[in-house]
């Protein structure tokens, strides 16, 4: 016999504020992360030049918010919706290609 896993319902819902998610960590349900959008807090954005990008996707390895968007193994642009705008993209850009740059949000 085998063993039915039963999903339980997300707790959250989709469109709650980041002051309506549980404390401590707390995972209610797997595979939530897409749901929330957590990039409006971000001060920083990041502007991607498809002109100057040569993909050599190191962006994209060391992105810890998996915002670097790809697609046939090149580059096609930034997920503003999960970006918290730290930077990392920027500073492992090769340094004579820069193809992203830091800009404050809102400019």
């Amino acid at each position: 016999m085998s063993e039915v896993t039963q999903q339980k319902a997300n707790p959250i819902r989709p469109d709650a504020g980041w002051k309506e998610l549980p404390w401590g960590g707390i995972i209610p349900v797997g595979g939530t992360a897409r749901a929330f959008k957590t990039g409006g807090w971000r001060s920083n954005r990041p502007i991607w030049d498809s002109e100057k990008c040569i993909s050599c996707m190191t962006c994209w390895i060391y992105c810890p918010d998996m915002s670097i968007l790809v697609e046939d193994g090149k580059m096609i642009g930034i997920d503003y919706d999960h970006c918290k705008g730290c930077g990392i993209c920027a500073e492992v850009c090769p340094p004579r290609v820069k193809a992203i740059t830091m800009k404050p949000e809102g400019v």
